[in-house]
């Protein structure tokens, strides 16, 4: 098996058939479990990769063909890429929040971390392939992905920041202001700086969501 090139929380491996996931880092068994009741839940209904088994801290996950959505993003497809993000969170978030046994007026399946990078597409279609990460997923405000997908354009892909319009119209759902979105992104980033603390308190980690933040506040 060979490292899949953009894996970063956890220590992820491939073959031409599996795909395993072993989970690292805070909450690591709970953030398994979370991940395959989403994939065993969803994949009548969402592109998911299929779930083969578990053992120790680990998922067996079925390979999806796809290119990664980060590696589209920096072709000539980034637009078509991004009108599939915005579908394909569409049909997430009408799917309900019963998987996690919660039901709360105006909120919903949120995916935690959602984004071009954790998609698989069709690189002649952009169709979706498979949703993949779902570890941090929750019930909550669609605004947690929505403003999430967009911060990944305007960190990693900031010459492509034309492309989140037809992200927003492909979702064909309420986009939230800007200000609202900008504290969305804020509270993530400092979730993510809080997560890095409890793995490593004085890592480089750390220091690099603090200067993430500092970013978004100056947008």
């Amino acid at each position: 098996m060979r490292p899949l090139k953009h894996g970063y929380t956890n220590r992820t491996v491939a073959d031409a058939r599996t795909v395993v996931k072993r989970y690292e880092g805070p909450d690591a068994d709970s953030r398994m479990e979370r991940e395959r009741l989403m994939l065993d839940g969803l994949r009548a209904a969402v592109p998911v990769p299929p779930v083969l088994g578990k053992r120790g801290g680990a998922l067996e996950l079925g390979l999806v063909a796809g290119t990664p959505g980060q590696e589209l993003m920096e072709t000539d497809r980034a637009a078509d890429a991004m009108r599939s993000c915005g579908r394909v969170l569409r049909r997430i978030h009408d799917q309900g929040t019963d998987l996690l046994g919660s039901d709360v007026d105006g909120q919903v399946l949120v995916h935690g971390d959602f984004g071009p990078n954790n998609l698989l597409l069709d690189p002649v279609t952009c169709e979706v392939t498979a949703v993949v990460d779902w570890e941090f997923a929750h019930v909550g405000d669609p605004v947690e992905d929505l403003a999430w997908c967009e911060w990944i354009v305007r960190t990693h892909h900031p010459d492509r920041i034309d492309t989140v319009d037809g992200f927003f119209a492909a979702y064909a759902g309420p986009v939230p202001d800007w200000p609202i979105r900008k504290a969305a992104m804020l509270t993530r980033c400092a979730q993510l700086e809080a997560f890095c603390r409890r793995r490593d308190s004085g890592g480089p980690a750390v220091r690099q969501w603090q200067r993430r933040a500092a970013a978004t506040a100056a947008w």
